[in-house]
């Protein structure tokens, strides 16, 4: 049967890019397009997702997936985040800047699965873990797609074991967190061209490239690379459909680089480094979403007041590559003109001697 991929006309899926940019009008916008757009669930109550579903659907008739964070194994133990608290609480009461409580929550997971259920869109994707085989069954009855970000080939092998349907294949030059099933020191952090020949020996699922994407060029290396489409996330932030803050679509447009921070949630994500990076980073845990909610508040603040300095800036390697215009045109922009061909070029070749049955 033929799969979702097949009923774009352009391989250009947009990234979830959960915390703001996400917004119904950028999904329908991108899949109106001919590409794939995508709803971010993340941090949203199932009732919020019910209504931005309901919403994309009013804008557009096209195909679209909905984005899920898989919760963690529960909270974090308070000692392993005690400290970089007490540190955040004494810089902010100098600065008189606001912060929240930590605490751990499951992002109302089961609701959202329960709403998934209930009211099917065409493709679910998951991030941050894996699903249980009982929940991708589920979705896929009710006549869903299923998709798992990983970020190398164990995660891949173990995502086609539970049922996915495709892989999104997470380079290490990606922007916003990092997908990992889990956030520890010294997981290997692979770049996406090396990742994407890593994994095509590991499975034969169909595989989305994501990770610095930016340019035409770019979306034909990755098909050239073994992938069937390329998801894209900072290069739609500067559309104006996009829900990006006017202080985050101006950092978008600097020089300035990107770094791998936990500093802002507990979890590995890599944004444009500022202040806040500078000042914390070396003493983040990894406690996520127990920051998450810490932080949560001076970055809400600071979005209003325009302060990139204490925004979470998340971007991926070429942001500055991204252009201000429609997202239609951007989709029009990155779609390769010879799908075809490239398409002939990420078919996995046959080794010398194997034969297909």
């Amino acid at each position: 049967m033929a799969g979702i991929l097949d009923r774009v006309r352009f391989p250009i899926v947009l990234a979830p890019l959960a915390g703001g940019p996400s917004t119904p009008e950028l999904t329908a916008a991108v899949s109106g397009a001919g590409g794939l757009g995508f709803l971010a669930a993340g941090y949203l109550s199932s009732d919020e997702l019910a209504r931005l579903i309901a919403r994309t659907r009013s804008l557009s008739a096209a195909p679209f997936g909905v984005n899920v964070f898989v919760p963690g194994d529960g909270p974090t133990e308070r000692a392993t985040y005690q400290p970089y608290l007490e540190r955040l609480r004494a810089w902010a009461a100098e600065r008189n800047i606001p912060l929240g409580e930590p605490r751990y929550c499951d992002d109302d997971w089961d609701a959202k699965l329960a709403l998934l259920r209930a009211d099917p869109v065409d493709l679910v994707s998951f991030t941050f873990g894996l699903p249980a085989a009982e929940d991708v069954a589920g979705l896929k009855h009710v006549g869903s797609e299923v998709w798992v970000s990983v970020t190398s080939p164990e995660e891949a092998r173990l995502a086609q074991e539970i049922g996915a349907d495709a892989l999104v294949v997470q380079g290490a030059e990606a922007g916003g967190h990092r997908a990992s099933f889990q956030d520890r020191v010294g997981a290997p952090g692979y770049s996406l061209l090396p990742l994407l020949a890593l994994v095509r020996e590991t499975t034969s699922l169909p595989l989305v490239a994501t990770g610095g994407i930016a340019t035409p060029a770019s979306v034909a290396a990755t098909l050239a690379a073994g992938a069937a489409a390329a998801q894209i996330g900072t290069a739609f932030m500067l559309a104006p459909e996009a829900g990006t803050s006017p202080a985050h679509r101006e950092a978008l447009k600097n020089s300035e680089p990107t770094v791998l921070t936990r500093a802002f949630t507990g979890r590995l994500a890599r944004g444009i480094r500022n202040g806040f990076i500078e000042a914390h980073d070396s003493q983040a845990p990894i406690a996520y979403p127990e920051i998450h909610y810490v932080t949560s508040p001076m970055r809400a603040h600071a979005r209003e007041d325009g302060d990139a300095e204490l925004i979470n800036l998340w971007a991926g390697e070429a942001h500055q590559l991204a252009q201000q215009e429609p997202a239609a045109e951007i989709v029009q922009r990155l779609a390769t003109r010879d799908r075809a061909a490239l398409s002939a070029a990420a078919r996995p070749q046959r080794k010398p001697g194997s034969s297909e049955l």
